[in-house]
This record gives structure tokens, C-alpha cells and sequence, in this order.
């Protein structure tokens, strides 16, 4: 976060002189904090001192966002590239890199982790609320296809041995993959049960 510190007969002069120097032009995007007010002297005329301030521009979420996934990476000692689409409902960050499997973590366990820790930044101290999706190396979508998969494999042994099965945990989105994959398939249904965060999808054969 970039700060400079400017002077001027005034305070507002000094921020004015601020903003002009970090290219700003609406004050609603700066912050700044008075380090000094000023003091015309004796009479108006002489020792005046001038006005000093410190002043910054504001971060946005998604600022905040980035900035605290370097210093998480720089910390675990690992390097990437932050891949950012802004898409509507929510913004995607995906990050790239060799040797990020210590960011996505054993069944991507650390990936959640980080992602509600990223959303709890973008929001704080905010009345608009971001959405942000993390990923690393796209595990997400690897993750998705490998869960399509196990529920196509899944509905042909229900409707072939007409018996529930029960999934292992997971987390609300794998469990809506899961739900999804269930609807385009003829004869079953799918439905939660438990408690977070050991809730568990089950799939039925479809009582005609």
C-alpha cells in the first residue's frame, strides 16, 4: 500500500496536494491521517507552520484479497501467479505455480481454509458483500470432473443392486457437484444428511 506524506497551508490543501501526487482525483478513494495541523504564527504572518498529512489510497477487497494471499504464500515459502476473473456473482482467483500442493492440502482441506480466510478480508469493514472463489492449478474443476464421475459410477451400481450408498463428508460445493450429477441421471436420487462439517450425500434408487 502506497502512502506519501504532503504539507500545505491547510489540511485540506495538504490532502488536495496528496491526491494530486498518487493520481486520485475523488477524494471517496483516499484515506489520510493528520500528522500535523497547521499554524499560521504570530499574528498570521510569521512562524506559520504548514499542514502535514499522510495519505493513502483505499484498498478495495480485492486488493486486500491479493495482497493477503503474497504474504500467505511468501510465509509458506511457496511462489505464484494470481489469475483474477471477475464474473458477475462472484470474483475467481485461481493461482498458478509449481509446487502448490501445500496450498490445496489433503483433499483440498487447506484450499477451504484459505478461501473463507480470503473472504472474511474482502468483507471486512465492508456493507457490500464479495464472493471469492479460490483455486490453485484449477483443483477445483480437476476436483468437480473426478466427483461427476464417482457419482455416474455410483448411480449404476443403485439402480443395479436397488440399494443406497453413502458418500464420505463434503464440503457444501462438493456436495452440490455431487447433486447435480445425480439430477441428469434416471432412476436415482440424492440427498444430504449429517451435520457440518461431517454432513454426507446419499444416493437412492427413485421409488416410481
Amino acid at each position: 500500500m502506497k502512502t506519501i506524506e504532503t504539507t500545505g497551508r491547510t489540511v485540506e490543501e495538504a490532502v488536495e496536494a496528496g491526491m494530486a501526487a498518487l493520481g486520485v482525483e475523488d477524494k471517496a478513494e483516499i484515506e489520510y491521517e493528520v500528522l500535523e495541523e497547521s499554524n499560521r504564527g504570530f499574528l498570521g504572518l510569521l512562524g506559520g507552520r504548514p499542514a502535514r498529512v499522510k495519505v493513502w489510497v483505499k484498498e478495495t477487497p480485492l486488493v486486500k484479497v491479493c495482497r493477503l494471499l503474497e504474504e500467505i504464500m511468501e510465509k509458506m515459502g511457496v511462489s505464484g501467479e494470481l489469475e483474477i476473473e471477475e464474473l458477475g456473482e462472484y470474483i475467481q482467483i485461481n493461482i498458478t505455480g509449481k509446487d502448490l500442493g501445500i496450498l490445496i492440502g489433503r483433499r483440498g482441506r487447506t484450499l477451504d481454509a484459505l478461501q473463507y480466510l480470503v473472504n472474511l478480508a474482502a468483507n471486512k469493514g465492508t456493507r457490500e458483500r464479495e464472493r471469492i472463489i479460490l483455486d490453485v492449478c484449477s483443483y477445483r474443476k480437476r476436483r468437480a470432473e473426478t466427483l461427476k464421475n464417482l457419482a455416474r459410477r455410483l448411480c449404476q451400481r443403485v439402480r443395479r443392486q436397488r440399494r443406497s450408498v453413502v458418500l464420505e463428508p463434503m464440503t457444501p460445493q462438493e456436495r452440490r457437484v455431487i447433486h447435480l450429477a445425480v439430477q441428469e441421471e434416471r432412476g436415482v436420487v440424492s440427498y444430504s444428511e449429517g451435520v457440518e462439517p461431517f454432513r454426507k450425500v446419499i444416493i437412492a434408487p427413485k421409488n416410481d
